[in-house]
């Protein structure tokens, strides 16, 4: 069984919600998998994908549905949470992406050049994906990727620190 530190989201449910089968066979079908929520692919059979939850729940889907996530977040040993508000870390991601956006119009405008601009957003790292009322938000402090959706944040991935598997000097 997966344990809450090892579910690692491979994929999401398409918008529409997914049907689920209790096996690869479509007169055993099942619960409704939730719009957008994070899955983890662990077997295939044809186009019959079984999937796991971060509750360790599992199921089977039809595979060709499922949206891929571009990484695959690898897992760390902090413990998962829940926390209520928001706005902090869409302060820190807002802060973020303001000093990004000026180093931007800093090397657009010939301010500084490339290896200026390399240099000095080295570390700026943040990650965040907004599709109308939901939302992923990273939050590289606590190495965890959020799900937020109103002034509710809740843990779905973790990350590596920072520094991990970055080659840093």
């Amino acid at each position: 069984m997966t344990s809450p530190y090892e579910f690692r989201p491979t994929h999401v449910v398409p918008e529409g919600g997914l049907p689920t089968w209790e096996s690869p066979d479509p007169a055993r079908q099942s619960a409704r998998l939730d719009p957008l929520l994070p899955v983890m692919l662990t077997e295939t059979s044809g186009d019959w994908a079984r999937v796991v939850c971060s509750n360790a729940w599992s199921a089977w889907v039809d595979g060709r549905l499922l949206v891929a996530l571009p990484h695959r977040p690898p897992g760390t040993a902090q413990p998962l949470g829940t926390t209520a508000d928001p706005r902090a870390l869409l302060a820190a991601l807002e802060s973020a992406l303001g000093a990004y956006r000026a180093l931007v119009e800093q090397y657009a405008d010939g301010r500084i050049d490339l290896e200026g601009f390399r240099s000095r957003s080295a570390g700026l790292r943040i990650g965040a994906v907004i599709d109308g009322p939901a939302a992923w938000l990273l939050d590289l402090d606590r190495g965890r990727w959020y799900y937020c959706e109103g002034a509710q944040l809740q843990t779905y991935a973790t990350v590596e620190p920072a520094d991990s598997g970055r080659g840093a000097p």
